[in-house]
C-alpha cells in the first residue's frame, strides 16, 4: 500500500487547535494540582475539590484561570510540536507500512524531546501564576506556632532568594519574564528543563504506544499505522487519548512533582527550596516521606485524561487538513 505523506502544516494547526480546547477545558484541574504539588508544611487545601472551592471563594471564578493566558498562549506551539513530531517521526520509522514496538516508543521519546523547548518556560511561567492563590491563603491561614510565639509577621515573599524574582502581588506573566531574563538570562526561564525533559519524554514514551495500539483496536491494520489512526472514528481516537494520559499521566506523577518544586520561584514560610533533582528527591523523601511524590496524582490523571482524549479527538478531525484545503 502507497504511503500517505503526513503534512507537516496541516498536523501543526491540528496540534494547536487540539491544544487550545483541551487547555481550555481542564485548566481549573490543573491549577488545583499545582497547588497541592507545592504545599509543604501549612495545609491550605485537603483536596482538588476543597482546593477549586476556596479558590473560588476567595478568588472568584475566573481565579481557577490563574495562568490560563500563558498556558492558552503558549500550548499552542507545544502540542503542534508535540503531536506533529510523533507522527513525523511514526513515518520515518514505518517500513512497509509497518511500525514495531520499539519504533512506536522511540517516536514518543522524540516528540517528548521536541516538545521541551516550549513546555519549559510555559510551564515556569504558569506554576508562579497558578501558584500566587495558595501563597496568599497560606499568609492568611491560622499558624499556632507564630500565634503562640510573638515576633514579626512572615515575609510575603518567603525565605528564599528566588522568591525575591516573583512579584509579591498579582504577579504577571510579562512580569516574571523580564525579571528573570534581566536577573538570570534566557536560563531563567528555562529553570528545571532537566526536570521538565525527565518526566515529558517518558510520559510520551508510553502515551503514544499505548494510544495508537488503543486507537487501532476492532480495525483493519494493514497500511501505514497514520493512515489506520486518522480513520478511527472520533469517539475511539478519544477513549483512546483518556486511557493512555491517564495512564501516563500516573506513571509520572513523580516527576512531575519534582519538577514543580523545582520551578515554583516563590516558597511560602517554612518550605524547602532545591539544588536540583537530586537534592530535590532527598528532601522530600526526607521532610515528606515517599506518598508525597504522588501529590496531585489523581488531578494530573483528571486533567491529562480529558486534555489528551479531546486533543486526539480533534486532531484526527482533521481540521488542519480542511483548513488548507479552504486556502488552496
Amino acid at each position: 500500500m502507497a504511503e500517505k505523506k503526513v503534512s507537516l502544516p496541516a498536523k501543526l494547526i491540528n496540534g494547536g487547535v487540539a491544544g487550545l480546547v483541551g487547555v481550555t477545558c481542564v485548566f481549573p484541574i490543573d491549577l488545583a494540582k499545582t497547588r497541592l504539588q507545592n504545599q509543604q508544611g501549612v495545609q491550605v487545601y485537603k483536596g482538588m475539590l476543597d482546593c477549586l472551592a476556596k479558590t473560588v471563594r476567595s478568588e472568584g471564578y475566573f481565579g481557577c484561570y490563574r495562568g490560563a493566558a500563558v498556558n492558552l498562549t503558549l500550548v499552542t506551539p507545544e502540542k503542534a510540536i508535540k503531536l506533529a513530531a510523533n507522527d513525523v517521526f511514526r513515518q520515518k520509522l514505518s517500513k512497509d507500512g509497518y511500525l514495531p514496538l520499539w519504533g512506536e516508543v522511540l517516536a514518543g521519546c522524540g516528540a517528548g524531546t521536541c516538545q521541551v523547548v516550549v513546555t519549559t518556560p510555559m510551564e515556569m511561567l504558569k506554576i508562579q501564576l497558578q501558584d500566587a492563590g495558595r501563597l496568599a491563603a497560606q499568609r492568611h491561614a491560622p499558624n499556632p506556632a507564630q500565634a503562640a510565639a510573638p515576633g514579626p509577621a512572615p515575609s510575603l515573599v518567603g525565605s528564599s532568594p528566588q522568591a525575591r524574582l516573583t512579584p509579591p502581588r498579582r504577579p504577571s506573566a510579562t512580569a516574571i519574564t523580564v525579571e528573570l531574563l534581566r536577573t538570570r538570562g534566557l536560563a531563567g526561564l528555562y529553570r528545571g528543563a532537566g526536570a521538565t525533559l525527565m518526566r515529558d519524554v517518558p510520559f510520551s514514551m508510553i502515551y503514544f504506544p499505548l494510544f495508537a495500539n488503543l486507537n487501532i483496536l476492532g480495525r483493519d491494520k494493514t497500511g501505514v499505522q497514520g493512515d489506520v489512526q486518522a480513520q478511527a472514528p472520533f469517539w475511539q481516537s478519544f477513549v483512546a487519548g483518556c486511557t493512555a494520559g491517564s495512564v501516563a499521566a500516573v506513571a509520572v506523577t513523580p516527576l512531575d512533582v519534582i519538577k514543580t518544586r523545582l520551578q515554583t520561584l516563590q516558597k511560602g514560610e517554612g518550605e524547602d527550596t532545591y539544588r536540583g533533582i537530586i537534592d530535590c528527591t532527598r528532601r522530600i523523601m526526607r521532610r515528606e516521606g515517599p506518598a508525597a511524590f504522588l501529590k496531585g496524582a489523581t488531578c494530573r490523571a483528571l486533567v491529562i485524561a480529558p486534555l489528551f482524549g479531546i486533543a486526539q479527538g480533534i486532531y484526527f478531525l482533521g481540521v488542519g487538513e480542511t483548513v488548507l484545503g479552504l486556502l488552496g
